[in-house]
């Protein structure tokens, strides 16, 4: 059984070439040390809670991406973003450590029914969404990845049984941050290149929604999507490729956002455990 790995409601405790805006130069960011916002904060988006994946940025804003499905009204089993429904552009986001909510600016999900697309493979992969951040809220924003640093850039794959890096925030640990950071190995790229199968320790749960994926060299390539249970090897979590995602994103909108690597040096050769 494939389900989305839908927001967490408050009332539960329950090889493509990305298409490259014109350059900017990064803002300065706050001190990976002292920011309050960064990936892996919580959003909560009309009472559900997801968690961000990175931190991206155009000529005069800054954003903090989520998964798409994060703002959906449909249920949590349908996975088409060509079908399901979704709040509009212009909903309030709550952003971990912000002084005001973010604005929702983007959804893939309603930028491929407004174009009506078709294809299969991009219908059930494209799952992205970018939060813009109020000016004095994009101040206190650092791109480093907690416990594992990075992203070092964007990658194109996750090969088979290589190793990869996540950092999921879903309530449902209760703040137990030491069980935030993930370690677990690629189980191949399927869906025409738009998604990314895992084994994670531990695997996304519901609320981890959105959540960054890392190669083993840091690269960012993936945004959390799907939980899948009875498949071979027991449970295993998808990931949409943030590369297509962008690609999708910055050919059918004039945002223009560029990723942001972190400030922090990527390092995989850690334990898990947030010690």
């Amino acid at each position: 059984m494939i389900r989305r790995i839908a927001c967490l409601f408050s009332s539960m405790l329950a090889a493509m070439v990305v298409f490259a805006p014109a350059a900017e130069a990064a803002p300065t960011w706050a001190p990976a040390a002292t920011a309050t916002i960064h990936p892996g904060v919580q959003t909560i988006t009309s009472g559900g809670q997801c968690t961000a994946n990175f931190i991206f940025y155009n000529a005069s804003d800054v954003f903090i991406g989520q998964a798409a499905h994060c703002s959906s009204t449909s249920a949590a089993t349908e996975t088409n973003g060509c079908t399901a429904n979704s709040l509009p552009l212009g909903t309030k986001v709550d952003v971990g450590g912000a002084s005001q909510p973010g604005t929702l600016v983007y959804n893939s999900w309603l930028t491929m029914q407004a174009l009506g697309e078709t294809n299969a493979n991009i219908c059930a992969g494209n799952d992205f969404a970018l939060v813009q951040l109020a000016p004095a809220d994009a101040a206190k924003a650092n791109p480093s990845i907690p416990h594992w640093g990075g992203p070092t850039g964007i990658g194109s794959s996750a090969p088979l049984l290589s190793l990869v890096y996540s950092y999921g925030n879903s309530e449902l640990r209760l703040g137990i941050t030491a069980l935030s950071p993930k370690i677990g190995v690629g189980q191949g790229t399927v869906s025409g290149g738009w998604q990314h199968n895992t084994t994670l320790v531990t695997p996304g749960l519901p609320g981890d929604s959105g959540s960054a994926l890392l190669d083993s060299n840091g690269r960012a390539i993936g945004v959390l999507s799907t939980l899948g249970v009875g498949v071979p090897g027991g449970v295993t979590n998808t990931f949409g490729d943030i590369a297509h995602e962008l690609n999708y994103l910055n050919s059918h909108t004039s945002l223009g956002v560029t990723l942001a690597t972190g400030t922090v040096p990527f390092n995989g050769s850690q334990l898990p455990l947030q010690l």
